[in-house]
């Protein structure tokens, strides 16, 4: 586990160099990058969620783009297009920013369900269709989405298959008084983002996920897993609960943060821990259990504190 310890230690600090006192949400997204998981980032515009996928990227040092998303853009305007060329007589495949290995999606719900559909093939499967032809896009390959939830007028809302096929979503959050000063000071320059540097080799990941894969979950604490996901889909204030998708979500964020811990075996803790990132964005609550203030965040964390933990 030295190795995924190392990689964890040296990307979290070099991010931390750009993003101050964020240090538990960058630790999650190194997690959803050791366990090949794409991250929708949810919170109020200015919060540093476009930073915060900029500087990963450039920690990692590999190819990242980025995609604006407006209610004008196309499906071809992320997967790419086909052109044709004139001195060859053949049309010839430009790519698009699906062929990077970091593609942050910013303001996702402001693409109309036409274009977001065009990510659902790249997430899931790590290739693109085109004009008939089938393109597979390098590895890694990871989007990170953003979205504000304060703003509604002119977005359309992401569909809960669409929000099944993220690994986690994360919440950035204001920074306190001490951590907004210290940003200031940081910023008075110049970016911190513009003197940011590789410390690690991205290539590496594919080893480093088969490493995560490794990790021993005990039957006891597998059945712990599966039994909060299976009171998701019995809780009565909930019209659906997690998917299969959610289970595996949960059981390989489990493995990988027991490994950044050092750990070869997960514990129950490490389940509980990231429970709430990975599967509260998959419930769908009933209309009357939104009306009274409740959140899938607060039935998540009742699931976790009512289900008992296995010795």
């Amino acid at each position: 586990m030295k190795e995924i310890q190392d990689f964890t230690r040296a990307v979290i600090a070099n991010v931390e160099t750009v993003i101050v006192g964020k240090r538990s949400v960058v630790e999650m997204l190194v997690l959803a990058v050791l366990c090949d998981g794409h991250v929708l980032l949810e919170d109020n515009p200015g919060t540093g969620k476009t930073m915060l996928a900029r500087s990963m990227a450039q920690s990692l040092g590999v190819v990242f783009k980025r995609l604006q998303c407006t209610p004008d853009l196309l499906p071809n305007d992320v997967t790419g297009v086909s052109v044709f060329n004139q001195k060859s007589a053949e049309f010839e495949f430009r790519p698009g920013p699906a062929f990077s290995n970091i593609l942050l999606a910013d303001e996702i719900n402001r693409a109309t369900p036409r274009t977001q559909s065009a990510l659902l093939e790249a997430m899931a499967e790590g290739q693109v269709s085109v004009d008939g032809k089938t393109y597979k896009l390098p590895q890694p390959f990871l989007v990170l989405a953003t979205q504000n939830p304060i703003e509604f007028e002119g977005t359309f809302p992401l569909p809960e298959a669409q929000l099944d096929r993220f690994f986690m979503r994360l919440h950035v959050g204001y920074p306190d008084f001490l951590q907004e000063s210290q940003m200031l000071v940081n910023l008075q320059r110049s970016h911190p983002v513009d003197r940011l540097r590789k410390v690690v080799e991205g290539s590496q990941l594919p080893k480093l996920w088969t490493q995560v894969r490794n990790v021993h979950v005990d039957e006891t604490v597998r059945n712990y897993l599966l039994t909060l996901v299976h009171y998701t889909r019995q809780h009565p204030e909930l019209v659906m609960g997690a998917s299969p998708r959610g289970s595996l979500g949960l059981f390989r964020a489990a493995q990988a943060l027991a490994a950044m811990r050092g750990r070869d075996y997960v514990l129950p803790d490490d389940v509980k821990t990231m429970a709430v990132p990975c599967l509260a964005h998959r419930l769908i609550m009933k209309p009357e259990t939104a009306l009274k203030g409740r959140s899938a965040v607060d039935i998540m964390n009742e699931l976790i504190q009512n289900t008992k933990i296995p010795v």
